[in-house]
């Protein structure tokens, strides 16, 4: 059912509000809109609720489905943009829940099902056949349809009584645009006309979904019932494997140990750097195993997700300062660097969801000393390079965020701090990393790809070799990142 606008001001209260002065010819309503504006009555509060929550149901979905597709997709541009627009769908979901808690509807009913055919429109987006058929539903159907209605919402709500709801829109709508830019210009670059053609079928299903649900915001006469599932008629199930494209020639390659050349003294301050810029780029396996993490532990509190999502986020984006880095530095990484999964291969396939985040905590507390981020901070400084100090400076920062996330969620489930940092050494301890079963199956030489970097890069500084960086070779076979002994089966 078409669900109306609310009626007009009566004439009278036109004219009048039209012939409203204030002081000084001052904005009236502190700048929100026109006194003409504010006579007309908006939405109730019922119907500003009923709305809010079909967004907040849209946005949770997607939030929901970007994360369930990180880690199996192996385009880096798409893993790291979809890192990105899950972050923005879970702020702007705490928005939404937020403005709902305080619009006098306690139970709030926030993780309800508005209508089953918006829930068969996101089921069938998350069992999309490809990642071509998922851009489509996500940035050409169902993302435009949820702009609409807030603006919508925006433009029928009141200008002032309503000013929270039509704030939080706002700012939806701005993050919204961010993400159907995106998305226009990756449908163009990966999604084939034959791509289009195979997806037709699943696009008449979303369509219909959303008919029969009366618009993602319930505001338009029904088109039928819910069909029937179409991609979702077989369950989903997560993919915890991490998939990486073919820039990644070599990502079982362990031959390059970054920590301990970092933490060398005698290895010279610009040629840490690239070794940093290495680490940073090898951190796109981080928001692959956070997201394990975030799909596989169901029933927590919002704000679980909301920053483990965040730190999800930020890790993709230290790994993109990484590839800024070697950018600027000259460095062609997928030619010259050998950026490996073995991290997040072995947790997610060896560990359970709490292992998992016990293992993250604990490489985070051994990053808040002063050899840790600190160091890589102050190495940047010694090199007086500009961009990895600002890159430096801010995955500092980051990091005691993410320790503080850390606290908040898994340190408060755990018996003690000491024992919280204890079982993720042991989880950590558990993990198998099959360095010599690797090479000897032939999946990986292990091939120290670092000396003729290092070398191409002095060359084109003009530099002399450094020798002791020029000749290092140390692997991961023996020492864990942390510098620990690795123990057990190699």
């Amino acid at each position: 059912m078409t669900t109306s606008p609310p009626h007009a001001a009566p004439a009278p209260w036109t004219e009048r509000a039209r012939s409203y002065r204030t002081h000084a010819g001052l904005p009236a309503l502190a700048g929100l809109g026109s006194m003409e504006q504010a006579i007309q009555p908006g939405l109730p509060v019922a119907e500003s609720v009923r709305r809010l929550k079909r967004h907040h149901y849209i946005l949770r979905r997607l939030h929901s489905i970007w994360v369930a597709r990180i880690t199996a997709e192996p385009v880096y541009e798409i893993k790291m943009a979809f890192s990105l627009h899950a972050h923005l769908a879970a702020e702007n979901v705490s928005a939404l829940r937020a403005r709902v808690g305080e619009m006098r509807e306690p139970p709030l009913g926030l993780e309800d099902t508005p209508h089953p055919g918006l829930a068969l429109l996101l089921d069938e987006i998350l069992a999309a056949a490809d990642t071509a058929e998922l851009l489509l539903g996500v940035y050409e159907v169902v993302l435009p349809a949820l702009r609409d209605a807030m603006e919508r919402h925006r433009a029928e709500t009141h200008v002032l009584a309503d000013q929270p709801t039509r704030r939080v829109l706002r700012i939806a709508m701005d993050d919204l645009d961010e993400l159907l830019d995106w998305g226009r210009a990756a449908v163009s670059a990966v999604v084939s006309p034959e791509d289009r053609l195979r997806a037709s079928g699943a696009r008449q299903t979303w369509e219909a979904a959303i008919a029969a649900a009366g618009g993602i915001d319930g505001c338009h006469d029904t088109g039928g019932p819910v069909p029937p599932p179409r991609r979702s008629a077989t369950p989903w199930r997560y993919d915890r494997t991490p998939r990486r494209d073919e820039r990644f020639a070599d990502p079982y390659n362990m031959g390059v140990n970054a920590e301990v050349f970092l933490y060398d003294p005698a290895m010279p301050s610009d040629a840490k750097v690239l070794m940093m810029y290495y680490k940073r780029l090898r951190e796109i396996d981080v928001p692959e195993m956070m997201a394990s993490i975030i799909a596989e532990t169901p029933g927590k509190p919002w704000g679980y997700y909301r920053d483990m999502t965040r730190q999800l986020w930020d890790e993709a984006r230290h790994a993109m300062l990484g590839e800024v880095g070697f950018v600027a530095a000259g460095v062609d990484w997928p030619r010259e660097v050998r950026v490996n999964f073995t991290w997040s291969l072995g947790l997610n396939t060896q560990l359970q969801p709490l292992e998992r985040h016990a293992v993250l905590y604990f490489i985070e507390q051994g990053l808040m000393p002063k050899t840790g981020k600190r160091h890589e901070w102050e190495v940047a400084l010694a090199a007086e390079n500009p961009l990895a100090a600002t890159i430096q400076d801010f995955d500092w920062a980051d990091e005691v965020l993410h320790a503080r996330i850390g606290r908040d969620w898994y340190v408060a489930a755990m018996p003690s701090p000491h024992e919280a940092i204890q079982y993720g050494d042991r989880c950590w301890s558990k993990v198998l990393m099959g360095w010599r079963e690797w090479r000897d199956a032939g999946l990986t030489s292990h091939a120290n790809w670092w000396p003729p970097l290092y070398a191409n890069w002095c060359a084109r500084e003009s530099r002399p070799p450094h020798p002791a960086a020029a000749a290092y070779a140390v692997t991961y076979e023996a020492v864990r990142a942390d510098l620990k002994d690795v123990s057990g089966p190699a």
